[in-house]
Order: C-alpha cells, then structure tokens, then sequence
C-alpha cells in the first residue's frame, strides 16, 4: 500500500481528494490536515510514502513545506496553474506538480509514479513555464513587492524591510520595469499571477 498525507485548507477539497485516493486498491490516505503548519508533525507521526500539499494554506505554504520535507516524495496539487510556482516548487524539490482540474485517475497515476521514483509535472504546465521562463526578479523585489501588498506607502515598506526609502523606490521602479506594469499595483499583480511571489 502506498501510504498518503493530504494537506489543504478547503474540508470539502481535501476529503473529496481522499475519498477519491480511498477507491484506489494500492492508496491509503494515512491523515488529513488543514493547515501547512501541521504538516511536519503529521509526517512525523503517520510516516506517509507520498504527501500531497496545497499551495495557498495558513501556517505554512505547500512550498515553504516542500522546502522543510525534501527528503520526503512531494506532489503539489493546486487550482495554480502559475509557472513561477512550478519553478519554485521544483526548486524545493517535489516530484510532482499536479492541477486540480486534472481527473481523478491521473492524480492516482501521479502517486504511483511518484512512488516508483519518477518526477510527475502536468504537461501543459511544463511547456507554459518553458515559454514564459524563470522569474526576472531578484529575491530583494520579489521581497519589495510582497511587502507592497500590504503596506501603503514606500516609507512603511522601508520601515518593514529596514531599507531606505530610496532603496525601496529603487528595487519598486525595477520590478515595474520588468514587470511591464505601469505602478506598483499593477506590478503586484502581474508578479502574483505568474506565481513569482
């Protein structure tokens, strides 16, 4: 039996993914959790082949997890489509990076194949992140912009982040810039749906 971990936030989402994994004659989902936070311990505790994680959850994202479990078979499964969270899923080391609109056998598939030591990434997925390539910011803006979203003007940015205020305007007016955005807003946006953030 291939034991499983499901972690994600949505009861309805999670259950549905181990009622599913529950039909299969080789799959055992061993534990459920909601929150990436309780991820750790639950591996800890349950010992599981294959950990299926979201990448949206409190706590902790299914990337941060992926990053602390690389010695453990990974497979994200998310709604986000975005290439910059394949790329940095990978970079974490998971072996797989399914869509949630994929059908039910094919994340069956997933964990076998996962299990039997091979890396499974949804294709339309893999041939948008070549296309698109890896994120054009650097870790210092892809941090200004993260701290963008919740703080309203470049002094609280800098206070956050301690920087100045014109190193803050500075890595903003970089990231517009390889953005292609027209202000900050934007930048934040383009950058948060093409998952470099």
């Amino acid at each position: 039996m291939i034991r499983v971990l499901i972690a994600d936030d949505q009861d309805l989402v999670r259950g549905g993914l181990a009622a599913l994994l529950g039909l299969e004659d080789d799959i055992e989902v061993v534990a459920e959790v909601g929150r990436g936070d309780e991820v750790p311990a639950a591996t800890r505790e349950h010992d599981p082949d294959v950990i299926l994680l979201d990448i949206e959850m409190p706590g902790l994202s299914g990337l941060e997890v992926a990053e602390r479990l690389r010695d453990r078979r990974v497979i994200i499964v998310t709604t986000f489509g975005r290439p910059g969270y394949l790329s940095r899923a990978l970079e974490a080391g998971v072996a797989g990076y399914v869509v949630k609109d994929a059908p039910a056998a094919e994340l069956a598939a997933a964990v076998r194949r996962v299990m039997a030591g091979e890396r499974v990434i949804d294709p339309k997925l893999a041939v948008t992140a070549l296309t698109t390539g890896p994120s054009p910011l650097t870790q210092r803006e892809a941090e200004v912009l993260r701290a963008a979203r919740g703080e309203p003007t470049v002094a609280a940015i800098a206070g956050r982040l301690f920087l100045t205020e014109g190193t803050v305007r500075n890595y903003l007016s970089s990231a517009i810039g390889k953005t292609g955005a027209r202000n900050r807003a934007e930048a934040v946006r383009v950058a948060e749906a093409r998952g470099w953030l």
